[in-house]
C-alpha cells in the first residue's frame, strides 16, 4: 500500500511513540487521524504535523470506552470518507511484583486494579479500536492494515505480570485478525520493540537504564524513528500479514 493520500489512524497519537509514527507516515503523504485522551495535547500534535506540511486531525477518545471508540471511528469515517490503516499505539505500564516477600512473609501483592488497568488499555483498547477500524474498512471497501504494538516483554518479564500478559495477547490477536480479515483485503502486523528512547525512558534511573542496556547486544535503545520505519514497512509491504516484527536490538528478556 502506498501511503500517499491514505487515511491512517494512530491511537496514543498525541505524544511519544504514537506521535513519532504519525509524523513519519504523514511525511510519506498519509493523512493522519490522531486519537488520544487530552484535547490540549492533541491540538499541539496536530499543529506540529501541520507545521511540517502534513494533514492531521485530532479525536478525543478513551480507548477503553466502547461508545467513545465507536463514536471516534464514526467521526473519522464522516470526515475522511475512508480508513486505510490503524496503528494501535495507546498503552500503559503499571509494573510491580506479583508478591513482595520479606523474611518469609507476604508484605504486599499486585492489586487486581493494578493488573486490570493495564489489560483494559493494552488489550481491550486495542481490540475495540481494531474492531471499529476494520468495520470502517469493510463498509467503505477500503483495503487496509491494522498494526498493533507488542513488546519484547511478551515473552515474560519479572515485575510485569500485567504488561507481559497484555503484550502477549496483542501479538496473538494480530495473528487471529490476519486469518479473519484477509478476505476483506485487510492485513495485520505487530511490532515488538524493546525499550524506545522516549520521555518515559529518559525518566529511568541511570542504574536501571544501564542494567537494561547490558541485555541489548547493540547497547542502545531504539529510536522512535526506527519504530516508525518498521510501521511503514508493514503498511507498505502487501505480503506482510499476521506476523510480529521484533525490533529489540537483539534483546531476549
Amino acid at each position: 500500500m502506498q501511503l500517499t493520500d491514505k487515511v491512517i489512524a494512530v491511537t496514543g497519537g498525541a505524544q511519544g511513540l504514537g506521535l513519532a509514527m504519525a509524523e513519519h507516515i504523514s511525511q510519506r503523504g498519509a493523512k493522519v487521524a490522531l486519537l488520544d485522551m487530552q484535547q490540549e495535547q492533541l491540538d499541539k500534535a496536530v499543529a506540529q504535523i501541520r507545521d511540517k506540511g502534513g494533514e492531521a486531525l485530532g479525536f478525543v477518545v478513551n480507548v477503553t470506552d466502547e461508545k467513545d471508540v465507536e463514536s471516534a471511528f464514526a467521526d473519522i469515517r464522516t470526515h475522511f470518507g475512508a480508513l486505510h490503516g490503524l496503528i494501535n499505539s495507546a498503552g500503559i505500564m503499571r509494573d510491580g511484583m506479583l508478591l513482595k516477600v520479606k523474611d518469609g512473609q507476604v508484605m504486599d501483592k499486585m492489586s487486581h486494579q493494578q493488573f486490570q488497568s493495564v489489560l483494559d488499555v493494552n488489550i481491550t483498547g486495542t481490540f475495540l479500536c481494531a474492531r471499529e477500524a476494520a468495520s470502517v474498512m469493510v463498509e467503505t471497501q477500503s483495503k487496509g492494515v491494522i498494526i498493533n504494538i507488542s513488546s519484547v516483554s511478551r515473552a515474560g518479564n519479572a515485575g510485569q505480570s500485567n504488561y507481559s500478559a497484555s503484550k502477549a495477547a496483542v501479538a496473538a490477536m494480530t495473528v487471529t485478525w490476519a486469518k479473519e480479515l484477509a478476505r476483506f483485503g485487510i492485513r495485520t502486523g505487530c511490532i515488538a520493540p524493546g525499550l524506545v528512547e522516549t520521555a518515559m525512558a529518559a525518566q529511568m534511573r541511570p542504574d536501571m537504564r544501564e542494567r537494561f542496556l547490558s541485555t541489548v547486544p547493540l547497547r542502545r535503545l531504539a529510536e522512535p524513528s526506527e519504530v516508525a520505519d518498521a510501521a511503514c514497512f508493514i503498511l507498505e509491504n502487501d505480503y506482510f500479514t499476521g506476523r510480529v516484527l521484533e525490533l529489540d536490538g537483539g534483546t531476549r528478556v
